[in-house]
């Protein structure tokens, strides 16, 4: 047994021993609205937006991008679940800004083991082989997170299967500060009809 998993199954045995009340939460989440986030380990989402659990809905993928998925879990959210509102929150210093399709696409074609982060951008340090299946992916990569705010509000708040009755906020998370900072062009996008 690997010492993570050993690690993580001796935090879920205490943390189930003190489970309680927990049992009761109710499905639909209690406050009512979901946030869309990027999955890098330095943020948070219950202590920047004062959750607990049961609280909302935290959707999480690289770069907290409005992918065809993740749209697909916010749709599920309102429809099923009854979120009213939407966050779409992306951060600073994100690794997604690190890299483009091309450059991802040629590190996977050459070699499957985990590259390096330079200050000249990401090199590979593995040995082949690669896969070229990296080709049919579009890596959601982003070049200005501003507009990748405004971008992922847009696409949210015109696709045909959230309601317009639903706002939609765009915030960036600093990470050298736990501020979160709204996007005001992408929550004025979101706004509810």
């Amino acid at each position: 047994m690997s010492q993570i998993l050993s690690q993580v199954l001796a935090s879920n045995r205490t943390y189930a021993a003190n489970f309680g009340d927990k049992s009761k939460l109710t499905l639909p989440p209690a406050r009512r609205f979901a946030i869309l986030t990027c999955m890098d380990a330095r943020l948070d989402p219950a202590k920047y937006a004062g959750l607990a659990e049961g609280d909302a809905h935290v959707i999480r993928n690289a770069g907290g991008r409005a992918s065809d998925d993740a749209i697909r879990s916010l749709v599920i959210s309102y429809k099923l679940l009854g979120t009213r509102e939407f966050f779409v929150i992306h951060h600073t210093d994100c690794g997604m800004e690190f890299f483009s399709n091309e450059v991802i696409r040629g590190l996977l074609a050459s070699s499957l083991e985990t590259a390096e982060l330079t200050p000249q951008g990401f090199h590979d340090v593995g040995r082949g082989p690669g896969s070229k299946a990296g080709e049919y992916i579009e890596w959601l990569t982003i070049r200005d997170q501003r507009q990748a705010v405004i971008d992922d509000v847009e696409r949210i708040r015109n696709h045909p299967l959230v309601p317009k009755s639903i706002p939609v906020y765009g915030f960036v998370y600093d990470v050298h500060s736990g501020k979160l900072i709204e996007v005001e062009d992408a929550s004025a996008v979101g706004r509810a009809a």
